[in-house]
């Protein structure tokens, strides 16, 4: 979507005024708006970046905003693209009570506040061979790569 979408120039409440068919115009799939507009979900090990393993940026496909590096990302079998580090601290968190009684954190992209996935502290257990024990799995609809 590089080049189509929004400057970073414009606020937060610009994005958040443009309706569906804006972001269709800007290049986002249905399952892309569904996902960062409207909180959905991408269905579990359907996204090519998942075990996608190239050198460069994650970045967000509604502006932009890079996100992380891919040496932050490893491998989880949680079925999305998983992240250990905020590489660019780029992304807000908040409570999402919609899992309620599990206590979820999601993360959201600062500059569009595009909804990407959600925190967890369990990195560990998913990859022992990770620094960190943050675990951000983010859906990869909401993600596109920029090769280094």
């Amino acid at each position: 979507m590089s080049n189509q979408n929004l400057s970073g120039a414009d606020s937060q409440k610009s994005f958040a005024q443009l309706t569906d068919e804006d972001w269709k115009r800007k290049g986002l799939s249905e399952v892309a708006i569904e996902v960062t507009r409207h909180r959905g979900e991408e269905t579990p090990f359907t996204s090519p970046l998942w075990k996608h393993e190239e050198t460069g940026i994650y970045s967000c496909v509604c502006c932009d905003a890079p996100l992380f590096k891919s040496e932050h990302k490893f491998f989880s079998e949680c079925g999305w693209p998983a992240f250990n580090v905020d590489s660019f601290e780029n992304m807000g968190e908040r409570e999402d009570l919609r899992e309620m009684p599990r206590y979820l954190t999601e993360v959201v992209c600062k500059r569009c506040g595009a909804h990407l996935g959600h925190k967890f502290d369990d990195a560990k257990l998913h990859n022992k061979n990770v620094e960190h024990d943050t675990r951000y799995c983010i859906n990869g609809v909401s993600l596109q790569f920029i090769k280094k």
